[in-house]
């Protein structure tokens, strides 16, 4: 489906409705083992399947939806089948809490796979934790996260590692000493972000020479952006997500502002560049996976999941993918749903080669792995650099 640039949040609200509604339930093929109660091993999974950031958790649960149905295919786990149970939380705060009690008490799941913001991963984190339901982010990058407990993991990098490589890339690739800065203070991510560019930044004797402020859905940032203009930065950090950045920089460009732009992985979707147009062109960001990496595991990955949803996976795709991996093969590992001890073996996660890098899971259950920056030119994504832990 091509979208309208106007009119897409109601498109994609309509077409993520219908998944929600139709392709969450991802039960065993008729005929394979697992069919009745008992038999299937089941996996929760919640997703802004609709709203704001529809477009996160549709490509997070393609990904985990792929992921499950390789594993069922393959004989699935401990003999059983793997039944994935998703839930819609609408990009909202107050859903995550919701759809992931349902999901453990009502469902009985032994675990949970999601979400992509972290703010919402944040909400449901302390419900796995008291439950003692593992529960793994495919890509929330707060730091804070998995200091919320031992069940908590993430197969992605944290934000000060992200930080720290924009503030290199800054200083080293755009040349800039003075960055200005636009934060979404209702989001932990962008707030997190913003923290953790700062720091590493200032060390290294750059200046940051404009703070500004906005609410996540906010239409107008004029007011913001003629204050950094005044500002004189060399660059401009965005550190929200993708529907307002577009927003921004479109008006940035109609205040004549030409310095570049850069921000994080919250940018990346395809939204990012149907709002945007030709003003999002020759900006960067940081994140996860790039389906253009010279490796075979990416490439075999890109080719399954383009014939099965007809485009290219994204890093939020390769993510949901990596966390439904590194589930299944953690219950493999156990022996055993048993929640202390499927997290241990999560916990224990070494060297698991993913399609968005090869996993360790640190003694904080952090991922250690590689980063890549991206820029828009001609209207595409296209991979500039791979950044090394």
């Amino acid at each position: 489906m091509k979208f309208n640039p106007i009119n897409w949040p109601s498109a994609a609200a309509a077409l993520g409705l219908v998944l929600s509604l139709t392709a969450c339930d991802s039960k065993p093929k008729d005929g394979a083992s697992g069919g009745a109660a008992g038999d299937v091993i089941k996996v929760g999974e919640f997703a802004s399947l609709t709203g704001k950031e529809a477009t996160f958790g549709l490509m997070s649960h393609h990904g985990t939806e792929l992921a499950i149905a390789e594993i069922n295919a393959a004989g699935g786990v401990l003999g059983k089948q793997i039944k994935l149970l998703c839930e819609d939380d609408q990009s909202k705060a107050g859903e995550p809490a919701t759809v992931v009690k349902k999901l453990i008490s009502r469902d009985g799941v032994v675990a949970i796979l999601g979400e992509v913001a972290s703010s919402r991963s944040m909400e449901a984190a302390h419900i796995c934790q008291q439950n003692k339901i593992p529960q793994i982010s495919p890509s929330s990058t707060n730091v804070k996260l998995t200091e919320m407990g031992d069940y908590i993991f993430r197969v992605c990098f944290t934000d000060e590692f992200q930080g720290k490589l924009l503030a290199n890339f800054a200083k080293r690739t755009l040349k800039a000493a003075k960055v200005a800065i636009l934060t979404d203070t209702k989001s932990d991510y962008s707030v997190g972000l913003t923290r953790d560019f700062k720091g590493p930044f200032i060390a290294d004797g750059g200046k940051v020479s404009a703070e500004q402020v906005y609410n996540g859905s906010d239409k107008d940032f004029k007011g913001q952006l003629t204050a950094i203009k005044a500002a004189g930065p060399d660059a401009i950090l965005i550190t929200g997500y993708y529907t307002d950045v577009a927003l921004i920089v479109k008006q940035a460009k109609q205040l004549g502002i030409t310095v570049p732009i850069f921000g994080g992985d919250g940018w990346e979707s395809s939204k990012l560049i149907e709002i945007g147009g030709a003003d999002v062109e020759g900006t960067y960001f940081s994140t996860h996976f790039s389906p253009e990496a010279d490796s075979p595991v990416v490439q075999k990955f890109a080719d399954k999941f383009k014939a099965k949803y007809g485009e290219l996976p994204d890093a939020m795709a390769a993510l949901g993918y990596d966390s439904a991996m590194v589930l299944a093969a953690a219950i493999k590992k156990a022996g055993t749903t048993d929640g202390p001890k499927l997290r241990d073996a999560i916990a224990a996660t070494k060297d698991h080669v993913g399609v968005a890098g090869t996993i360790t899971l640190d003694a904080k259950r952090n991922a250690t792995k590689p980063a890549v920056i991206l820029t828009i030119k001609d209207g595409k994504f296209k991979y500039l650099e791979t950044v090394s832990p």
